[in-house]
C-alpha cells in the first residue's frame, strides 16, 4: 500500500471525521488519498489559522480530534497559532503538516525548517515520519496521547518523498483503556476535610464541561447544597437556573464571586488549571485550605499548594465523594453567603434587560438579548476582546460546552471559524459567535467558507473602532489609553460581497428582533452592533466598590 493511503486508513481507522486546511505541493500525495476516503471530509479553508481554529472547537464539542492541515514552511507556521490555542486550553487534535524531501532536511533548502522543533512548545507530542512502515504506530500514538487527559494537539510530519513509498505495514485498531482513579484513602480524607468545613466552596474548571464529571459535579451541589463557581471555561458545568450555581470568575478584579472564596474555609478545585484565573487573585496569601481533585497533579505555585489531591479520573472522584456524603447522611453548611452571592449577581445580569438607548447598545442589554434568543442548548462562541469580559461575566448557561471562550493561549480570530465548525458538528442547533470588530478581520476571508458550506451561521461583531480590551486595560493602569483606533468597512457591503445576510442594529429596543430573525434565516448571518464601550470603566469602578454580601 502506498504510505499516503496508509496513512489516511490510519486515520480512518482512529475515526477521524474532518480535516480542515490548505494544502499545498508537499503534501499532494495525502490529498490525492484523502480525496478517496469515503469517511473523512476535507474542509477546504482560506487560511491554516482559520483550519486549526475549526479542528479546536470540533475537539471540544466531541472530545475527539479532527485534524488541521498545512504544508511546509508558512503552511506550518500559519497553524501554529491556532494549535497553540487548542493545546492550552485542552482540546485533542492532529495536525497534520507536509515536508520537504528527506533528502533535503539536512541542508538549506526551499521552505525547509525544522517544522517538529518548533511545535514541540504547543503540543503534547510532535513527530515526523522518518520511515513509511512507522506509520501505524505514529498515529496510534499521536491519536491516543490527543485524547488522553488533559487533551490537547499533537503534530505529525510526513515528508514527501516517504509519502509516494510502498509500505507493508497494517493500520492498528485504537484499544481503550480505562483511566486511573483516586486512592480510596485519599478519599476518605479528603471527604473528612470536607465534613469538618463550615464554608466550603467549589470552583469547577475546564475539566467540569465533559458530560461525565459534569453530571456528577451536579449531583454533589444536589447532595451538599455547596455553591459551584466556574471558570470562563467551566460555563454550564451546572445550571444557571439552579440554586447552587453561582456564575463565574475570572475578570481579574474583585466579583460578586470572590466574595464566596475570601469567605470560604474550604475551597474544592475541580478540573482547574492554572492559567483559567490563577489563585494569586483568589488566593493571595496562599493560606487557604485546597482540595485538588484534576486527572492530573496540582501545578507548583506559591499561591496554589493543597494539602490534599485526588489525582484520577474526576466524574469517578465525584461520584465517590457523593457516596460518602451520602452514606454520612445528615450532613450540613453554611450557606447563607452564597444565597446572597446568587442573588447579588442576578440582579447585576437583570438591571439592564429593559435598557433603551439609540446610536450604541450597552454590553449588558446585548448579552441579555442573546441568552433570551439561545436555547439551553444552543451555542455561542466568543472571540478574544473586550466583549469576552462582558459574555464571561454576564452570559450564563445550562449545558456545559454551549458557551465557548478561548481562556489559555486566548488568541484573537478565533470565533469565526470556531462557529462554522461548531455549526458541522452540531447542524441542529443554533449556533452564534460575537467577536469585537479587531478580532472579526483578523479571519474575515472565512466568511467565504462560510458561504461555501451554506453554513447556519449568525456572527455578532460589537463595533467600536478600536482594540477595546487594550484600552481598557491602560485606562485602569495608567489612567489614559493610547492611540488605539482603527477604520472599519461598511459591514452590511462586505457581508453582500460574501453572500452573507446582513443587520446593523443601532436601537436596542430593535436588537432582540433582528437577532431572532439572522438566528432563523437559512446560510451565513451577520449582525453588526455598535457597542457602547463607556461601560467598560464605570464596570471597573462597580468591581472596585463590591460589598460582599455576609
Amino acid at each position: 500500500m502506498k504510505a499516503s493511503d496508509l496513512f489516511v486508513r490510519c486515520l480512518e481507522i482512529e475515526g477521524i471525521e474532518y480535516i480542515f486546511g490548505v494544502p499545498g505541493e508537499e503534501n499532494a500525495d495525502f490529498m490525492m488519498s484523502l480525496e478517496k476516503s469515503e469517511k473523512i471530509r476535507f474542509i477546504l479553508t482560506r487560511h491554516e489559522q482559520g483550519a486549526a481554529f475549526m479542528a479546536e472547537i470540533y475537539g471540544r464539542l466531541t472530545g475527539n480530534p479532527a485534524g488541521c492541515l498545512g504544508t511546509l514552511g508558512p503552511g506550518a507556521t500559519n497553524l501554529i497559532t491556532g494549535v497553540a490555542d487548542a493545546n492550552m486550553d485542552r482540546a485533542p487534535m492532529l495536525v497534520l503538516t507536509g515536508q520537504g524531501a528527506s533528502t533535503r532536511l539536512h541542508k538549506e533548502s526551499h521552505q525547509i525548517m525544522d517544522v517538529v522543533s518548533m511545535f514541540e512548545p504547543v503540543t503534547k507530542w510532535a513527530m515526523g515520519v522518518v520511515h513509511e512502515d512507522t506509520i501505524p504506530e505514529i498515529v496510534r500514538k499521536a491519536v491516543r496521547i490527543a485524547r488522553t487527559e488533559k487533551p490537547g494537539a499533537c503534530l505529525i510530519e510526513l515528508p514527501e518523498d516517504i509519502a509516494k513509498n510502498d509500505s507493508s505495514a497494517a493500520p492498528l485498531a485504537p484499544r481503550l483503556f480505562r483511566r486511573p482513579v483516586a486512592d480510596d484513602f485519599i478519599l476518605n480524607q479528603a471527604f473528612e476535610k470536607l465534613r469538618k468545613a463550615k464554608r466550603p466552596i467549589i470552583i469547577a474548571g475546564n475539566g467540569c464541561i465533559r458530560r461525565r464529571a459534569s453530571k456528577q459535579l451536579r449531583r454533589l451541589c444536589e447532595q451538599t447544597g455547596i455553591g459551584a463557581i466556574s471558570t470562563f471555561m467551566a460555563k454550564g458545568c451546572v445550571d444557571m437556573d439552579a440554586d447552587y450555581c453561582l456564575f463565574t470568575i475570572g475578570l481579574a478584579a474583585k466579583d460578586v464571586g470572590d466574595c464566596g472564596l475570601a469567605a470560604a474555609d474550604l475551597i474544592i478545585t475541580l478540573g482547574y488549571d492554572m492559567v483559567e484565573y490563577h489563585p494569586r487573585l483568589w488566593n493571595p496569601d496562599g493560606d487557604k485550605d485546597i482540595i485538588h481533585a484534576d486527572f492530573l497533579p496540582a501545578e507548583i505555585d506559591a499561591h496554589y499548594h493543597p494539602e490534599t489531591e485526588l489525582i484520577g479520573d474526576l466524574a469517578h472522584t465525584l461520584e465517590q465523594l457523593v457516596q460518602r456524603v451520602d452514606e454520612a447522611g445528615g450532613l450540613s453548611w453554611d450557606t447563607s453567603q452564597q444565597a446572597g452571592i446568587r442573588r447579588d449577581m442576578i440582579a447585576e445580569i437583570t438591571a439592564y434587560r429593559d435598557d433603551l438607548t439609540a446610536g450604541s447598545i450597552r454590553p449588558q442589554k446585548v448579552l441579555w438579548d442573546v441568552r433570551e434568543a439561545m436555547g439551553p442548548h444552543d451555542i455561542l462562541l466568543s472571540d478574544v476582546g473586550a466583549h469576552k469580559m462582558w459574555i464571561a461575566r454576564y452570559y450564563q448557561c445550562h449545558e456545559p460546552n454551549t458557551c465557548l471562550i478561548p481562556n489559555g493561549f486566548c488568541s484573537m480570530g478565533f470565533a469565526l471559524p470556531g462557529v462554522i465548525a461548531a455549526n458541522l458538528v452540531h447542524p441542529d442547533r443554533k449556533v452564534l459567535a460575537i467577536c469585537g470588530d479587531a478580532g472579526f478581520l483578523m479571519n474575515v476571508q472565512e466568511m467565504e467558507t462560510a458561504r461555501r458550506l451554506d453554513a447556519d451561521i449568525v456572527v455578532m461583531v460589537w463595533e467600536d473602532n478600536a482594540y477595546g480590551l487594550i484600552a481598557w486595560k491602560q485606562e485602569g493602569e495608567f489612567g489614559r489609553h493610547t492611540d488605539l483606533a482603527f477604520g472599519n468597512p461598511d459591514w452590511m457591503k462586505l457581508a453582500d460581497a460574501f453572500g452573507w445576510h446582513g443587520h446593523y442594529v443601532e436601537n436596542s429596543a430593535d436588537l432582540a428582533a433582528s437577532l431572532r430573525q439572522a438566528l432563523d434565516e437559512k446560510g451565513p448571518s451577520l449582525v453588526v452592533v455598535p457597542i457602547d464601550y463607556r461601560e467598560n470603566m464605570l464596570l471597573t469602578e462597580r468591581l472596585g466598590n463590591i460589598v460582599c454580601p455576609i
